[in-house]
Parts: C-alpha cells; structure tokens; sequence
C-alpha cells in the first residue's frame, strides 16, 4: 500500500478542501435563519479524514504512475460522494445513507437525478450544497477529461493529449498551467451566467446556484418544476445559451484566449454538435407541428430547450415532454446516448466518437463497394491507426452492453420497461430525468428500491468516469503487470 501514498495524500487534500467548502452553506443556514448542525458535523469528519490521510502520507512520492492516475480517478469520486453525502444524513431532511449517496453521486457526476421529493421546501443550505456539488464535480471531470484521461488512453481520449509524450512527470507540469486556466474560465462562464439569470428575475440565491449546475450541465434545480417554475422565456434563453457553453470543449476557450479567434467556427466536434442540436429541433418541432395542427400550440422555447437540455445530459425541464407522445421519447433516448463534447461538462458517448464511428462505418461500405479502394481515417488532421479505432469501437460496445445489463438488473427488480431502459440511459449517459410517470420530468427516483438506487449510482460513476476507468481496476492482470 507505500506505493499508493500519493493517491492517499490527494484524497486527503480533496477531503479538506470538501470540508472547507461547507462553510459556505453554512453562511447560507445563518443568512436565512435555518441553522442546524447537520454541515458543522459533515464539516467536522471530512477535515478530519482528509487531515489524516495528508499526515499519514506526507512521505509519498510525488511521481503520480499510471497504475496510481487510474486509482485516483476512480477513489476521488467514490470519496467525494460518500462524504458528500454526510451533509443529507446529518441535516433536518435525515436521508438514509442510500438515499444520501444516490443525491451526492448524482450532484457530483453531474447527473441531476433526484431523489427529494419536496424542493421547494428544502433548506437553502441543502440546496446549495447540491448545486456546489455539481460545480465542482464539473470543473472535476474537465481537468480530468483534458489532463489524465488521455495519459490513460481511455476510449480514445488520447485524441486529445495536451503533450507530445505520454511519459506522466513530463505532462504533468503543463497539465496544472491548464487547469488553473480551465478554472479561471469555468468560474468567468458561472459568474456571468448567475449576472444574466439575476437580470431576468431570478432572486441571489437562485442565480447563484442555477447558474452552478447550467455551467456544469448538472441539472439540480431548487425547485420540482425546475426551470419551468420560473415560467420566463429570457430566464429559458439564458439557460440555453450557457448550457451549450459548458458543452464546447473547453480547451477551445484557452485556446481562443491564446490567440485562435477562429477556433469554436473551425472545431469539428462543435460544428457537428451545433448540426446535431439544430437538426434535433427542427426534427422535434415538424414532429409537434404535424401532431398538433395548430402551429400557435407548439412553443419554440420549450421544443430547443428540452432539446438542448436532454442532448447536453442537463436535465433541467420546462414542460412535461412525456407528453408531447411516442416518438420524443424514442429520440431523446437516442440523444442521450450521443451526449455532449468531449473535454466539457456534457455527458454521454461524446461526439468525437460518434463521428470517428460514422467515418468507420462509412469507410467500411466504400470498400464493400471498392474493394481495392485506400481510404484512411483522420479526425482533425490526426490520423486514426487500427489501435486508436479499437479503442473507440471498444468503448462504444462495452457501453451499449453496460446499458443493457443495467436494464435487465433493474427490469428484474422490479420497475416497468419504459423506467428500467430511461433509468439505465439517463444513469450511464449522466442526463438526470428519465421517461415514464415515475421517473419522468414530472417524476423523480425517491420511489426505487434501494437496490435499484445503488446500481444507478454505479452507473453513474461508470459513465461519468468513461467506463475504463473504473473497469480496469478490477483486472487483475493491470495490477500484475504494475
């Protein structure tokens, strides 16, 4: 275990530092005259753990290995949401510890799923916790998506190294120049955001927190309508605007601020995820047009925020899409599967992949059809071997066989097909609402059974963390070989 001081040492810095962040709700509990102990003690234990684990590993290596970048990722979730959770237990709403650790892995992934049934009458503290937990899961999974996800060739991430090299000591000095910028524009994009939302109606408190969980396309609103309680067209835009800018990679703003002015107009994936977006609406809006027969019944807002909100894995609703009928249903299953940008809050497949899958796929046909034919795959002038092709192709069958497998767990517990395949998608894909009455945009996950609640909180992390991640821990020739 001296091999893993390093991992130990990290988690109890992120421990402290996830301790330290309480004192915010804290202050909200005072400002709002809704004082209870429930944050001093969650405060208390993680500071405490987290002080622990920094003494005792004081001595560590400070080479971060391959074997140890796998370790972390998957430990630091896992920690972060178990004593993200102590706050739930600890407070007035007194959640089991199930119940505690499906809210705080859902906040910390990002996934938006809920399982309290009264928000708007939740504690303001409560609330803010859950939109800081989305925050920083965000800001988490970006940094980890652009610095140590490609170092680990993981489903194809190494498309976007930020290093020539994949030697760990000598990426690791440009990776924190990075991330302390992709803080720096992720904490510029959560404020101007919170500016626009207290500009268009929104109270301090609202603003502040629904602007956390747009930019990291979480989800968790404070109230059960979710933005539909506001009932505002301009809060709607807002929203929609600043869910599509935590969806672009954010490397491309550091690289806009570096001098490319051309970079978010010459990306390919932003491109493609602007025509999927586009497309997606006007596909949604001719379904309603022809559905409903009066064209003053179909509201635009509603059809590109929902839109938005399910392709982008945010979560946050306006109206009851279950609703709309059949064929919505269907579709929005199928874009929570594509998912956002790779290196942004966004969930899902990614959209680098399913692009390099559709160039596969159509490269496979033209020799069908031109058999001594030579066509070579590339993605952004970077060419794609038979290696970098496994992977992807790796990474997209073993997700579509987790998401059956959870179907059929979930199916064999008892829920309905319709809860079981939106519950399993929405899970593995981080979107948050699923279909159906229970889990719908209506609905929430309070109803499951605690089973059900648990393998959706793998699911979670299991999709948020890219699958191999977290699988390849549980190889047992990974460790032999390290």
């Amino acid at each position: 275990m001296s091999n893993y001081k390093t991992v130990f040492f990290i988690l109890g810095v992120l421990q402290i530092i996830l301790g330290i962040s309480m004192v915010l709700p804290i202050m909200a509990q005072f400002i709002y005259n809704q004082v209870d102990s429930g944050f001093i003690s969650s405060g208390l234990v993680s500071i405490v753990f987290g002080v622990l684990f920094f003494l005792s590993n004081l001595d560590h290596n400070q080479k971060l290995t391959l074997p140890q970048a796998f370790l972390l990722t998957s430990l630091s979730w896992l920690s972060i949401a178990i004593f993200g959770s102590l706050p739930f237990i600890f407070s007035e709403i007194n959640l089991s510890f199930t119940d505690a650790f499906f809210e705080s892995m859902s906040g910390i992934t990002t996934t938006g799923s809920t399982i309290i049934t009264n928000l708007n009458e939740t504690p303001k503290a409560i609330l803010l916790w859950r939109g800081m937990l989305q925050w920083l899961g965000g800001i988490g999974i970006i940094v980890m998506a652009i610095t140590l996800m490609p170092i680990m060739n993981i489903g194809g991430m190494q498309l976007f190294l930020i290093s020539n090299t994949h030697t760990l000591e000598k990426i690791l000095p440009k990776s924190k120049e990075i991330s302390f910028r992709l803080i720096y524009v992720y904490a510029i994009l959560t404020f101007v955001c919170a500016v626009f939302y207290k500009i268009f109606g929104m109270n301090f408190f609202d603003s502040i927190v629904h602007s956390m969980t747009t930019i990291a396309t979480g989800g968790f609103s404070n109230y059960n309508e979710s933005i539909g309680y506001f009932n505002s067209s301009l809060i709607e835009i807002t929203s929609i605007i600043f869910i599509i800018l935590g969806s672009i990679p954010f490397i491309s703003y550091i690289k806009y601020l570096n001098g490319d002015r051309k970079i978010f107009l010459n990306d390919l994936q932003i491109k493609t995820f602007i025509k999927i977006t586009f497309f997606s609406i006007i596909i949604m809006f001719v379904y309603l047009f022809f559905k409903n027969e009066h064209f003053l019944n179909i509201n635009l807002i509603d059809v590109i925020f929902n839109v938005v909100s399910i392709l982008t894995g945010t979560g946050y609703v306006t109206t009851n899409f279950g609703e709309w009928g059949q064929f919505p249903l269907v579709y929005f299953l199928i874009l929570m599967f594509i998912g956002g940008c790779a290196g942004s809050t966004a969930c899902g497949i990614k959209i680098f992949r399913v692009q390099i899958l559709y160039q596969f796929i159509s490269n496979q046909l033209k020799k069908i059809i031109y058999p001594r034919g030579i066509f070579n795959l590339k993605y952004e002038n970077n060419n794609i071997d038979e290696k970098f092709m496994a992977s992807i192709i790796s990474f997209i069958f073993l997700y579509i066989i987790i998401f059956f497998m959870i179907t059929a767990l979930l199916s064999v517990n008892g829920l309905d097909f319709v809860t079981a395949i939106s519950a399993a998608a929405t899970s593995i894909s981080n979107v948050g609402p699923g279909l159906g009455e229970v889990i719908g945009p209506n609905g929430n996950f309070s109803e499951l059974t605690d089973f059900s609640k648990w393998i959706l909180s793998l699911a979670m992390i299991l999709g948020r963390l890219e699958l191999f991640a977290v699988l390849v821990l549980f190889l047992p020739s990974f460790w032999r070989k390290y």
